[in-house]
């Protein structure tokens, strides 16, 4: 296998993983109610009460209002249908750097930017929203630990790049 072919399918592992995790996190949005009653059933067969009881405090308060949110205000819900939409659409957009990495550098150089920008949101609108720090520093390191194949994806297409550009040096040199 060539140096470029290598890269190409090293390139495009690393994106099937980034957006089968980001279509993961966003289909994860739309069952919402559910998943939080699931939760905290789930943590209270594993003793989380007693282990970590802030945790189980939270899950506990986060559900409640899910609850009440669903029974009263459905329509709120509607918003978190968007983010999952949202969600969906971006790893759509991942697409053109799985088909031509080089050429679509650049959506892949605009979800680094958005991997980053989830830490000043969390460290913003966090607090705003009376969300523990706790939960703000997990909401961050979806950014950090999505920023990492994002990064790699970046290196490898450099790489490809400089092997698949013509040789402007020996051009410029004639």
């Amino acid at each position: 296998m060539s140096d470029r072919a290598a890269l190409l399918k090293g390139i495009r592992a690393w994106l099937v993983f980034f957006v089968v995790c980001l279509v993961l996190s966003g289909a994860t949005a739309f069952p919402l109610v559910h998943e939080l009653r699931w939760t905290e059933d789930l943590l209270r067969a594993l003793s989380v009460p007693e282990h970590l009881p802030a945790l189980m405090d939270w899950i506990v308060r986060v559900r409640q209002g899910l609850d009440v949110v669903d029974a009263e205000y459905p329509f709120v819900l509607y918003g978190t249908d968007w983010l999952a939409f949202a969600h969906l659409v971006i790893a759509v957009a991942f697409y053109g750097p799985y088909r031509d990495p080089v050429r679509n550098i650049w959506v892949v150089e605009f979800a680094m930017i958005a991997c980053a920008g989830i830490i000043p949101l969390a460290l913003i609108c966090g607090p705003i929203r009376g969300i523990p720090f706790w939960w703000s520093v997990l909401d961050m390191s979806f950014g950090v630990f999505g920023v990492i194949p994002l990064y790699v994806v970046r290196r490898k297409i450099k790489r490809l790049e400089a092997l698949t550009a013509p040789n402007a040096w020996a051009v410029a040199a004639t």
